[in-house]
């Protein structure tokens, strides 16, 4: 069986702050527009969360799960089959969402309404499937596709459609309901959050660039960035640690987010990712040494290039968004998280006078990599840390980094390309050094990509993305083959060393189809490459 409709809560800080019922397939439930908004918000809380980005950075380079042998673990060691259970708990959910889509396009027509209103909602929700399909045709390649509600029988007996046929699908139907979306500047303050315009030519642009079609994501990055008028109004916002707290949600830059609300909508796993002296209870998601090398430093060079690199002191003359994104030993935590503390250090060298967060091993309730996550820690946390941060799925500055490698992928990055996109991206993270701003003249267009690759990193990390950029760059056993390593200390004189990770190129790039679905239905078969059927 595919899915059965979900039933949840979903609160937001817009209009959609009402709880769905149990009705929904019940044509006496669509009577009235406040009750069509009761699925829709629970499409919402089906499209994407908190726990959906960090097990996707669970399964890049740039985050370790140390404490136990998760499933995200499994796929990265190589060692995961058709009966992991991630593979068919995505697949169970993503499924799940595209039925309460096709319910709400179903019934929608039974609802006496104003029409413009009803137009609105149904672009929405046509968003969300897209946005679900594309999601499931990222991980499973070839998957199970229809655009009406099926039957239990049915989905026993539905077969895979080509990924390129459902990619499609997503294209046409995101350039249709544009025109029934609103910009981001016209909506009310009580409508942020909403699905917009500028959400949906972003989901196009993304969706060119996974299958490295340049012309295309030149043409929607473009949109977003000359046609205000159309399709809204984005900038970089000030201040890039200041993007991921609750004070500035909905800023300038934000395309689309995942909405949380205090008190009422909280997510929970800073819990295990954040310093134990903060109030975290243990530490079962840390970041790699393979992210914090990916910094530049403050003179624009990597640390294997510059001389002010002092691997004694590896994380002075950094580019700042390092410490905006990871703790490492001797964090200056109240001068960095306005959180009320004074004076307090994160201490995580081993034998430090203070081992609350001190590194002990990789089985120790601390970081398995002598690394704490900091973005997206909220200073104004919950209990056990519960956070209401909004998580971000779509920001300007992506935008940026998008348009950037498809003009150098098409051969046409100049000095105005770069001062346009890279330059603005960097002096907004606290770049001063001519070195790290100015435009590299006479390198290759090789080099310049994994300049862009590198910025991609730097700039996005731990916000879901880096699985998806490796995969698309077809580069899995250039970043996720071989050791995991933390930090080095000078107790032990090494790195960290931790998994042996191991990808296999005609196989990890997709999912297995789960086991459990084709024992349902075998028309599911065969599986992809690498996994039994």
């Amino acid at each position: 069986m595919l899915a059965i409709l979900g039933l949840s809560l979903f609160y937001s800080c817009n209009s959609m702050d009402n709880e769905p019922t149990d009705s929904y397939t019940d044509s006496k439930f669509w009577t009235s527009a406040d009750k069509a908004q009761y699925v829709l918000n629970m499409a919402y809380n089906q499209l994407y969360s908190a726990s959906k980005m960090w097990s996707d950075e669970c399964l890049s380079d740039n985050l370790f799960e140390g404490r136990s042998y998760t499933d995200q673990r499994m796929i990265r060691d190589g060692i995961a089959d058709p009966s992991t259970g991630i593979f068919s708990s995505e697949w169970s959910d993503l499924y799940s969402g595209i039925k309460t889509c096709h319910v709400f396009l179903d019934k929608i027509q039974l609802v006496n309404m104003d029409e413009t209103k009803k137009a609105n909602m149904i672009a929405q929700i046509r968003f969300i499937r897209a946005s679900l399909f594309f999601r499931l045709s990222n991980f499973y390649g070839a998957i199970p596709f229809f655009t009406k509600d099926i039957t239990l029988n049915e989905s026993k007996t539905v077969s895979r459609t080509n990924r390129s046929t459902v990619i499609a699908f997503i294209h046409s139907e995101l350039d249709d309901i544009m025109k029934d979306l609103p910009k981001k500047n016209d909506l009310s303050f009580d409508e942020r959050g909403k699905i917009t315009k500028g959400a949906a030519c972003m989901l196009q642009a993304r969706a060119y660039l996974y299958d490295n079609d340049w012309p295309n994501v030149e043409k929607y990055c473009s949109y977003l960035m000359n046609d205000q008028a159309t399709y809204g109004t984005y900038s970089l916002f000030n201040s890039y640690s200041g993007l991921f707290l609750q004070d500035n949600e909905y800023n300038s830059e934000i395309i689309m987010d995942c909405s949380y609300v205090p008190a009422t909508r909280t997510w929970s796993e800073m819990y295990d990712m954040a310093p134990l002296s903060v109030g975290a209870r243990i530490n079962s998601k840390a970041p790699t040494q393979s992210l914090v090398n990916s910094y530049l430093t403050l003179d624009g060079e990597t640390i294997d290039q510059s001389s002010t690199y002092d691997e004694n002191n590896p994380y002075v003359n950094r580019d700042p968004r390092l410490t905006a994104t990871v703790i490492y030993d001797n964090y200056d935590w109240s001068g960095n998280v306005n959180d009320g503390t004074t004076k307090k250090i994160i201490y995580i060298k081993p034998n430090s006078a203070i081992t609350t967060d001190a590194y002990s091993g990789s089985n120790a309730n601390q970081t398995s990599t002598g690394y704490y996550v900091r973005k997206y820690y909220d200073p104004k946390h919950e209990a056990s840390l519960a956070s209401a941060i909004n998580i971000i799925t779509m920001r300007y500055a992506d935008v940026l980094l998008m348009y950037a490698e498809a003009m150098n992928e098409q051969g046409k990055m100049t000095e105005d390309i770069w001062n346009e996109t890279i330059e603005p991206i960097r002096a907004r993270a606290g770049f001063t050094n001519s070195n790290a701003l100015n435009y590299p003249s006479n390198i290759s267009q090789e080099d310049m990509r994994q300049i862009i690759r590198r910025e991609r990193r730097c700039e996005l990390a731990l916000e879901g993305l880096r699985w998806y950029d490796i995969k698309r760059w077809k580069a899995g056993t250039t970043y996720l083959n071989g050791y995991v390593y933390g930090a080095k200390f000078a107790e032990n004189g090494s790195y960290i060393r931790l998994d042996n990770r191991k990808f296999i190129e005609s196989r990890d790039y997709l999912w297995s189809v789960p086991q459990s679905q084709m024992d349902i239905n075998p028309n599911l078969k065969p599986n992809n490459s690498g996994y039994a059927n």
